[in-house]
């Protein structure tokens, strides 16, 4: 529809699969198998609940009668009981057991983890192809030598592989924080409307036994081991805070890349894909925008406010619950995975096709390597019998005078040709030239390029064979 307002999230930027885990179908048919396991269960524990009941409910999992549940809601406004409703009228001789000792919230708060669960496993393997597609990068260019920038002004020399590592080890940091999170999924489970179990209590005639068994018997049918072990009538909104904290991580991760990228482009030593009928600018024919780059920033920025509003509500639940919290998770949980789902699609796409300028930057090393390098020459001259004060006086009022002539009269760096016409530094042209080499100045980037795939990222991605191949899409 062209006349209302559409989410982009889903019109321009995520992909089907993570819009799909979050569309209705994946909620209300998750809330139809909560109820499947709640009556299974409940039948295997001897509750008046026939396999005939429980076989229906089955037969009438996948095909949701929305219209009934919809009308339904408009007259009681209340989404849950309008889906038992609606279930119950496909299923007549089960809808006086559906539901039966529940809350809500165990529908809601279950299906809920269930969703976020499945939208991390997505988040995860798009994670580990862009480590993947780093990697790649980072090898092809371990040993490159490039000019390193602290503040943003020219420093010490290191490799456009080495760089690309640091950009991998913040994912890094993030997946292990993924895992954790991971690890800490349970469902709300079968609690009841304070998190009491006082009704599953009364089911069972007082036997606590039964009702733990009960929640233990939920949980595994829907695949889970755990549940929270207390909860009011919902599950802790710390644990949205902690997921949506978990997205934040890596929106900040892949901004910190971006921008690197848009400042490389601005200098055009690396620069993001750009496809050969792509246009840069409207009014400037020649401009080679860097327009994914942007687009991830501008996703990460959105995803990392977002984080603020599940801290908030999880500070601000009144006693066993409150119900302000429920527009809320409805949009920010959903659109905050959806957010950096494509802020993972437009990464694997920009990693998988960088394009690196070795001569502009060997270029850029040329104009300031020589003020690096002043120290090496120092060192060798005064292991030749140079006076070290003498000879540091000399160099200082060189690089002033190749300075002035760098900014100020926009020539090249003339520092080395100074110092090769200087006797004083005991040291033939072809010997300067041979210290001059930019590899000379990347101490061990190399290696810890090496190293770091060896001992750190290998051992992630070896867990993810046969699931590397993502390379990403931008659609718009």
């Amino acid at each position: 529809m062209k006349d209302v307002y559409e989410n982009p999230l889903i019109t321009r930027y995520s992909s089907r699969e993570m819009a799909h885990v979050f569309s209705d179908d994946m909620k209300f048919k998750t809330w139809r198998r909560l109820w499947i396991a709640l009556a299974e269960a409940e039948h295997e524990m001897g509750l008046p609940i026939s396999r005939e009941q429980i076989d229906e409910l089955k037969a009438h999992a996948e095909d949701i009668n929305y219209d009934v549940a919809e009308k339904r809601e408009r007259e009681v406004r209340h989404d849950v009981m309008s889906h038992v409703y609606a279930y119950g009228v496909q299923c007549p001789s089960a809808k006086g057991i559906i539901h039966l000792g529940a809350t809500s919230c165990y529908v809601g708060d279950n299906t809920d983890i269930i969703v976020m669960d499945q939208a991390i496993d997505l988040i995860e393997i798009k994670l580990v192809n862009v480590i993947a597609r780093l990697k790649e990068f980072a090898l092809e260019y371990k040993d490159m030598p490039t000019l390193g920038f602290t503040h943003y002004q020219p420093a010490q020399l290191t490799t456009v592989g080495k760089r690309a590592t640091l950009w991998m080890q913040d994912l890094i940091m993030d997946y292990e924080q993924l895992r954790y999170v991971k690890s800490q999924v349970k469902l709300r489970g079968v609690k009841g409307t304070t998190g009491t179990q006082a009704s599953f209590l009364t089911l069972f005639e007082g036997d606590a036994k039964k009702v733990k068994e009960l929640e233990r018997k939920v949980a595994g049918k829907l695949g889970y081991n755990e549940v929270f072990a207390v909860t009011g009538q919902t599950y802790p909104r710390k644990f949205d805070s902690i997921v949506v904290d978990l997205l934040s991580s890596i929106a900040q991760s892949a901004y910190k890349f971006a921008n690197d990228l848009r400042l490389l482009q601005n200098l055009k030593e690396v620069e993001e894909p750009f496809e050969k009928k792509q246009i840069g600018s409207s009014a400037m024919a020649y401009k080679r925008n860097p327009m994914r780059s942007e687009r991830i920033c501008s996703l990460a920025r959105y995803i990392i406010s977002l984080a603020s509003s599940p801290a908030i509500t999880a500070s601000t639940q009144w006693f066993e619950r409150t119900l302000d919290d429920s527009a809320n998770k409805r949009l920010v949980i959903p659109q905050a995975f959806m957010a950096l789902d494509a802020v993972l699609n437009i990464y694997l796409n920009v990693s998988s096709g960088m394009v690196v300028y070795p001569k502009v930057i060997a270029k850029r090393i040329g104009e300031e390597l020589p003020f690096m390098a002043t120290e090496t020459i120092l060192m060798d001259a005064v292991k030749r019998g140079g006076d070290r004060q003498e000879l540091h006086e000399k160099i200082r009022e060189y690089s002033m005078q190749a300075g002035a002539r760098v900014k100020e009269e926009g020539l090249n760096n003339n520092l080395i040709d100074l110092i090769k016409g200087d006797k004083a530094f005991r040291m033939g042209p072809e010997e300067i030239d041979a210290l001059m080499d930019p590899k000379n100045f990347i101490g061990l980037a190399d290696v810890q390029v090496s190293d770091f795939i060896a001992e750190v990222a290998d051992p992630v991605l070896d867990l993810y064979e046969g699931k590397l191949s993502l390379h990403g899409n931008v659609s718009v």
